[in-house]
């Protein structure tokens, strides 16, 4: 029996080994050891034996309440993902994997490596439309790529699509994926209206050197880039610095910011309501794009996630609420599930990549429905 996690976005640490029925684990936490929750790793054993994995450290991971009801992924060849028997309790996740073959991979959601970001980004640049921008190195000198797609007409709307500023929320890639697909499909007749209307600018990783590391919140420096947009720097935050330049450059109608939800088993919308110069342009708008994509989406709901700020009181180095608050204009962060969608319940798959790159091409509809208000 071996268990490692020495590949991209590897996470686990090996307590004990020597009991198949109580294998002892802990997650590795981000650099500097504020967040811990992503794992990621590989278990050879042998096909028709049972091993039980107890994650001991569970309880002290950043969102404990994320455990509840969840269900760990698991897959044997690394492209079809399945969810394992897991339970907590007392601290302690435990997942059982009664093993098909002699090698399994176990992660916290199904990963999006670093090489598959590579091959994404290879090939949408094929298409006419699209050009690839170098918009600055990371820590671990990585690039930081944006995708532009459209045809650079400043009189078209400016739409702007991150994802993966916690690194591992990856079904935020998962989704980008499927709106880019479907964005360059020329027999997809809403990406085509989309695009005689607007232009877009998608960074679908905006933390790489998170991802390769296998964090769940962090980069390199062990900085939370999704509060770093009020104040960004080369030193702590070189990815934000560099979006922000860019957007600077560009203008921003609307901006979408994808992201994972640990502990809430829904789909959904966090806006800029809080933010000072919300108005009832920016709520319409919210509205139209919420419930066309309720109507694109079975999986898209607006009854429950986070609370509205009070006016005024929005935490301003959130990207949603900087962005809508610097450019007066439609901002969302869009939210998925670790977990299942209890919207549409899918007990053996739970949220998955599949359903991410449906809910990518479901968003362009929305986006088509707003575009020609956004100004």
């Amino acid at each position: 029996m071996h268990i490692t996690a020495n590949f991209d976005a590897g996470n686990i640490d090996v307590i004990n080994l020597e009991d198949k029925k109580d294998i002892q684990l802990a997650i590795r936490p981000d650099f500097g050891g504020e967040f811990f929750q992503w794992f990621n790793f590989r278990l050879s054993g042998q096909a028709g034996e049972q091993y039980i994995l107890n994650i001991l450290n569970a309880g002290e991971a950043s969102f404990p309440a994320g455990w509840e009801n969840y269900q760990a992924v698991a897959s044997y060849d690394r492209q079809h993902w399945f969810r394992l028997p897991t339970s907590y309790k007392d601290g302690k996740l435990t997942i059982v994997a009664d093993m098909e073959c002699d090698t399994i991979q176990v992660a916290y959601f199904a990963p999006y490596s670093y090489e598959r970001h590579q091959d994404l980004l290879a090939a949408v640049q094929t298409h006419p439309l699209v050009t690839l921008e170098h918009l600055g190195e990371t820590f671990d000198k990585r690039d930081l790529t944006l995708v532009k797609i459209g045809d650079g007409d400043v009189n078209k709307r400016n739409i702007w699509i991150t994802a993966r500023q916690h690194p591992g929320e990856t079904m935020a890639e998962w989704l980008v994926e499927g709106l880019m697909d479907s964005l360059l499909d020329s027999d997809n007749t809403t990406s085509k209206l989309l695009l005689d209307k607007a232009n877009f600018y998608i960074v679908p990783n905006m933390n790489p050197d998170g991802s390769v590391r296998g964090h769940l919140r962090t980069n390199a420096l062990g900085i939370n880039l999704n509060r770093e947009w009020l104040n960004p720097s080369l030193e702590k935050s070189p990815e934000v610095f560099h979006v922000i330049n860019k957007m600077e450059e560009t203008g921003v109608d609307l901006f979408y910011d994808v992201h994972g939800d640990e502990a809430l088993p829904f789909v959904f919308l966090a806006g800029s309501e809080g933010t000072p110069s919300y108005n009832d342009r920016l709520a319409g708008l919210r509205d139209r794009f919420s419930e066309v994509l309720k109507l694109a989406s079975a999986d898209f709901q607006s009854e429950i996630g986070y609370g509205i700020g009070a006016p005024g009181e929005a935490n301003m180095t959130l990207a949603t609420h900087w962005v809508a608050e610097r450019f007066d204009c439609l901002a969302n962060t869009l939210e998925m599930p670790f977990k299942d969608n209890n919207n549409v319940p899918n007990s053996a798959m739970g949220w998955s990549p599949e359903r991410s790159v449906k809910l990518g091409e479901a968003s362009l509809i929305a986006m088509l429905a707003v575009v020609d208000t956004l100004r």
